[in-house]
């Protein structure tokens, strides 16, 4: 049985964001209702940056992950954020494909938030905040533009460039350049930035804005003022990754908010175990670390789809 190899152009032809909502949703609802293994993403730290490990069993599919955050990398011209999956039959263990994992990194970590906005931001939402002008911005907008009917796109980046090319690749959305008071005037906001000292303040945040915290993923890293939280419905991906290394994970370690303070996990409001957002009023908060059965349920969708069009390269890494 010869394993598929699939590069990153290869993998980028096989994403649909529809798709890949609804397979990460799918994701969400299978692991809630114990179908499915994930342990907690391990991290090993070097000196540039780190690089994590996140293996993952769902209902056909078994993989893993080995992603890295070096942020210096786009002053040497290469990706923030780059991966690789390793997919595996779960029955016998064989290698079906290698692939690249870097688009299905920003495509599901787009979906997740766009789903979690779904279920938590009001259903009138039309404008949408964005605080972090990178990669993963044009997958916050994609996704969100697949469920909601976005009027106005309010964009706040440190570098004037970057604001301006994610400015220009949307004009559709009426897309705008401001400072992040603007931003965090949106319906739903999206953080997507490396902070380690919030930069959303509770002042700037009005009555029943949803946010998408993302930009905190390791230890150390925090994009909200602990106040936002307190007043908020948190809603986390994962409670063992986000209290380690999501959003909360500052404010859990200086005693400014508790693990029993989060609301829910998402796949439990997707189930339905928990209700999403009851009241207009109230501000909501997903805690968004990102977390391996994303990754596994897109990784399928594109094997799947390449194993049927039957034209992609493979070699044979196994004796079998």
């Amino acid at each position: 049985m010869p394993t598929l190899i699939l590069s990153k152009d290869e993998v980028r032809e096989l994403l649909s964001m529809s798709e890949v909502i609804e397979a990460v949703e799918e994701a969400f609802r299978n692991w809630t209702q114990g179908k499915g293994n994930m342990p907690p993403k391990a991290y090993l730290g070097v000196e540039q940056g780190d690089f994590r490990a996140m293996p993952v069993y769902l209902p056909g599919v078994a993989g893993l992950k080995w992603v890295n955050v070096h942020t210096a990398n786009l002053s040497r011209g290469l990706p923030t954020v780059m991966a690789v999956w390793i997919h595996n039959d779960p029955e016998t263990g064989y290698p079906l494909a290698l692939m690249d994992a870097t688009d299905i990194t920003a495509y599901r970590t787009g979906a997740a938030a766009a789903i979690a906005s779904k279920y938590l931001a009001r259903q009138d939402s039309h404008t949408l905040g964005i605080i972090g002008a990178g990669r993963q911005a044009y997958t916050q907008i994609q996704a969100h533009a697949e469920l909601f009917e976005l009027h106005r796109i309010n964009v706040f980046d440190l570098s004037e460039a970057t604001s301006e090319k994610l400015v220009q690749s949307f004009p559709e959305y009426y897309p705008r350049k401001c400072t992040p008071e603007e931003a965090a005037a949106s319906d739903i906001v999206c953080t997507l930035t490396p902070a380690r000292e919030p930069l959303l303040k509770k002042e700037w945040i009005r009555p029943g804005t949803h946010i998408n915290a993302v930009g905190a993923d390791a230890e150390g890293k925090e994009e909200l003022e602990a106040s936002i939280l307190k007043e908020a419905i948190v809603v986390v991906d994962d409670i063992r990754q986000a209290s380690a290394a999501g959003e909360i994970n500052v404010p859990i370690a200086r005693g400014q908010f508790a693990v029993d303070d989060v609301y829910a996990n998402l796949g439990e409001i997707i189930t339905g175990k928990k209700q999403g957002r009851t009241n207009p009023e109230t501000i909501t908060v997903f805690d968004s670390t990102g977390v391996a059965i994303e990754d596994a349920a897109v990784a399928r969708l594109v094997y799947e789809k390449a194993q049927k069009a039957g034209t992609y390269q493979s070699l044979d890494l196994v004796d079998g």
